[in-house]
């Protein structure tokens, strides 16, 4: 499996950034001032991440989605190794990521992988998306807001 950056030129695998967010809106709010990397098992986009720079030290995991059937075979847990190493290379010294209140998995591997819950965001998700969002049979309200130090 490979790595690539994206060029601005290159299009966008919306299929994959769906997966993270329903909403071509909000990923069109951020999508073009980040970084897109997408993993390719030959020719084939497998995982995408989207890494968006909030200041000079800060950059944050805006998305992160790995294709359904290529979950939980440590595609993630690469991707996030990976967003960590690109975000030290262009001069970042913390990353962040968010989740869902209904993201069980997500919320296990981030911490995991060395990320702390430093915010929670009430009622992000029923404010912000027109359509309620449902996983693991939670509905999903708050943005929890999760960081780590490169």
């Amino acid at each position: 499996m490979t790595i690539k950056q994206l060029d601005k030129t290159e299009p966008l695998p919306y299929d994959l950034l769906y997966l993270a967010d329903p909403s071509k809106a909000m990923i069109d709010s951020y999508i073009h001032q980040s970084f897109v990397f997408v993993m390719y098992a030959g020719t084939a986009a497998v995982g995408v991440y989207v890494l968006f720079p909030i200041d000079a030290g800060t950059a944050e995991i805006k998305n992160i989605a790995v294709q359904e059937a290529c979950q939980q075979k440590g595609i993630g847990k690469q991707l996030l190794d990976h967003a960590a190493g690109e975000a030290r290379k262009k001069g970042f010294r913390t990353i962040q990521i968010a989740t869902g209140n209904s993201s069980i998995g997500q919320l296990y591997l981030y911490q995991k992988q060395g990320f702390d819950i430093f915010n929670i965001e009430k009622d992000f998700f029923t404010t912000n998306y027109k359509e309620p969002i449902y996983e693991n049979g939670i509905k999903c309200r708050h943005l929890i807001r999760l960081s780590k130090e490169l």
